[in-house]
Parts: C-alpha cells; structure tokens; sequence
C-alpha cells in the first residue's frame, strides 16, 4: 500500500474554509483536522453531543442532523453524533466516519453552496465545555518509548534498566478508566504507602514526587468479537483516533507497590484527556516508515506487517509546558519543560491493538490505550520530571526563579501536541491541561 492510497481530497493542503479562524496560520484547526468532541453551552444544563473542531468554532453535529441536508451514509453517521458520548458513531467503523469526514470537509470549504445552513450550527469554542469525549470502558496502558523505559529502568533497577521482554513484547497493564477526566480538571494530590531507602517500615501520607507522563491516547472505533484477534493488517481500521494523554503518577507510591504485580494507586488517582479526538484519517499525511534496530529482535509474525514497516510510524511533535502558581499570579506565561515526538516509540499503534487482542482479548468502542510516557533520545526529550530532574537529585531551574524536582500544589501541566511536514497542512491536538490541589 502506498501513501498516496491513505490520502484523499480531505488532506488537499490548498483547502481553504469560509470559516475564517481556520485559515489562520498555526492554527491547530484547520480544515484539513476536523476532530471530534463531546460538549455542550458552558453552565447550560443541555445535554452534550457531538461536535467537530473548525478553526475556533464547533460545528453542532446534532443541530446539523436536524437540518437533514444530508443522506446516505452521512446522514446515518451524524444520527449516531447526537448521544451525548461517541460510542455508537465510532462503533460505525471506517465506513461511516470517511463518510461524514469528506461531507463536513465539502460543506466547510469556501464556496460551499451549504455554508448558510452550516453557520447555523457553528458554537464558539469560548462559549462551550467538554466532557469525556466517549465513556472509556476499559484502559490499558503501554509502555511503547525505548528511551522512557531505560531511563526510569536504570533509576528503579540501575543493574536491570531494560528487562529482556522489552523488545519482545509491548509491555502494557490494566489501568482505571474510573479517574480519567477531560481536560480542565483539578485532581486532589493523592496518598499512600511509600517507604524511603533508609526507612526500616513504610509510611502512610501525601505524595511526595507527583509527575506527569506525557503520553498519546489511542481510541479504539470498532471492536472485535472474544476470541477473535485482530490481525496486524487490520488493526488499524479498529483506530478511531488519538488524543493528548497526561498520565499523572505518584513516584513515591509507585516505588514501593509496583513489584510485584505492577502500578496500583500510584497511577489510579487521575488521568486526564484532551477534549479533541484527532482521527486517524486526518493523521494520514503524517505517517511514516517504522524501523528496528537489526542488532534488535525483529516483531514475531502477528506483530509484523509490510504496511506497519512502510507507515507504522507518526510524526507528532510532543511539547509540555508548567505554569506554576507564583507564575499563574504575576500573569507570566507558561514555560516549556521538554519536547518529544511519538515517531521515537519502540512500537506503533497496529502493533499494540494486534498484540492487545492475540490471546482473544475483546475491545470495545471507546477502549483507550495510552502509549506510555514518550521520551526521546535527547535528555531535553524526557516526557517526565522522573527524567528531566535525574530522580529527585537535579533539580528543574525555571525562569522566574523557582525550581522543581517533582510537582508541587497549585501547579498547572500543559501539553500540546501537533503534526506539520512541507507539503500538508498542519493540524494539532489541542491542549490538556489540569492543576494540583493539595492532598486531603
């Protein structure tokens, strides 16, 4: 399969939208993005729906239903936008959301016959709030950066940094869907157990090393039946889309529970999404041929794929940012604390959903898969302060004075994220964003 066969009108770079704040340079909007989210009037007691980015505005895909200027396929996928979750639209499968992604593209182009009619259901973004954009049945959680799992390997483990499954296997556990919030969120600093090296006996109280993990979230569209895998060649038709994922985790806790079954309370306290699922569709431009080091083992056959060596990989630049409490009162804005890319991940997308489902595991529309903390080769690349702040012992000097080894109440974590190359439109993610309260 070539590039171009994942490529149609919908990507055209030259695509212009009457909506005006589209076109605007940078703008992680454009016509060429089109993500889905769930929301509804901010403090209105309305219920949510479906709704799709375009430049600052959402198009209202229930209020764009009623209208019936649509048939076919289109029509029957914006019947299933008008739950207050998109559970049932991205259970449609590929089909259907091809279908309402080429129709919104055509109508939102400048010079569309049908631009009156779609005005009518455009929302400014300012004046609206998210919710989940699905209800996440279950969430599993990789492990997928090489560099991540050293760096924190060589901190819990400095004799066994990497354990020999690593490249075997994407390395993933069962995580708490329960405590993943959208974006906006504030989330309690959590407590539990933890136990410092010279101590004979654990301690019980707040967390001491609260950390983000910069991390991608994969949701799945369509299922598959118990006991059927889905084959690598077509995991990425089971994809619906991605979004920005902050994967808060509790240092301390994790030290002293994760043997030997694994994170526990340290990571089940919050997550948090961004609003916008970015579809797989819009991401075509962006992927890229995917390589393993031939010093390494090769993917065994379920995880091996001509299509996943020509395009498994994504190019999509990864940036997180801190406002601090000091920072947030003298007005200052957020600082960046690294920036990575999802191309540097040890495995790809295709491969988790295939090794996900091959001992007949069913997913369901909804399931989210976090990629695990995205780190790069370079120290600045680092998707948590675990890394930036070498464990605790060098401490993160920002501009206005203060430093960090870990996070601290009050302080607000930004990540973005955004996917550009010379010859396509760049198109981003949005934010997620949430603050630290103090514990209990």
């Amino acid at each position: 399969m070539s590039n171009t066969n994942l490529l149609n009108e919908t990507h055209n770079p030259a695509l212009i939208s009457w909506v005006e704040s589209a076109n605007a340079k940078n703008s992680d909007f454009p016509i060429q993005n089109l993500p889905f989210a769930s929301f509804k009037r901010k403090d209105s007691k309305e219920d949510c729906r479906a709704g799709v980015a375009i430049g600052d505005q959402v198009v209202d895909l229930k209020a764009l239903f009623a209208l019936e200027i649509f048939a076919g396929d289109t029509q029957l996928a914006l019947e299933q936008c008008c739950h207050s979750q998109l559970n049932a639209f991205m259970a449609m499968g590929n089909r259907f959301w091809s279908a309402l992604r080429q129709a919104l593209s055509q109508a939102l182009t400048q010079g569309s016959a049908l631009q009156t009619k779609l005005a009518s259901c455009l929302l400014a973004q300012t004046d609206v709030e998210f919710a989940l954009p699905c209800q996440i049945g279950d969430y599993t959680d990789f492990y997928t950066s090489i560099h991540h799992a050293t760096s924190v390997g060589s901190k819990f483990r400095p004799d066994n940094p990497l354990l020999p499954n690593y490249k075997w296997v994407p390395i993933g556990y069962h995580g708490r869907s329960s405590s993943i919030e959208v974006s906006g969120s504030h989330f309690k600093r959590p407590k539990g157990q933890t136990k410092a090296p010279t101590a004979t006996e654990p301690s019980f109280g707040p967390c001491k090393r609260l950390d983000y993990e910069m991390e991608v979230g994969i949701f799945i569209g369509n299922g598959n039946a118990l006991g059927e895998p889905i084959s690598i060649e077509s995991a990425e038709d089971h994809v619906f889309g991605m979004c920005l994922f902050n994967d808060w985790s509790a240092r301390d806790i994790q030290g002293w529970e994760y043997q030997p079954l694994g994170p526990f309370l340290s990571k089940s306290f919050a997550s948090t999404v961004s609003p916008w699922i970015v579809t797989s569709e819009a991401l075509a431009p962006y992927r890229s041929k995917w390589t393993r080091d031939v010093a390494d083992p090769q993917p065994m056959p379920y995880l091996e794929s001509q299509h996943n060596r020509d395009f498994g990989s994504l190019d999509l630049s990864l940036q997180v940012l801190i406002e601090t409490e000091k920072m947030r009162n003298a007005k200052q804005a957020p600082v960046q604390l690294s920036q990575s890319n999802f191309k540097d991940s040890y495995w790809t997308v295709a491969q988790m959903v295939a090794h996900h489902t091959v001992n007949g595991c069913n997913l369901r529309s909804g399931d989210m898969f976090g990629s695990g903390t995205q780190s790069g080769p370079k120290p600045e690349e680092a998707g948590s302060m675990l890394e930036l702040s070498n464990a605790g012992s060098e401490p993160i000097h920002l501009p206005n004075g203060e430093t960090r080894t870990f996070l601290e109440d009050g302080d607000c974590v930004i990540m973005k994220g955004w996917c550009e190359k010379s010859g396509a439109a760049r198109i981003g993610f949005g934010a997620v964003s949430a603050t630290v309260l103090a514990a209990n």
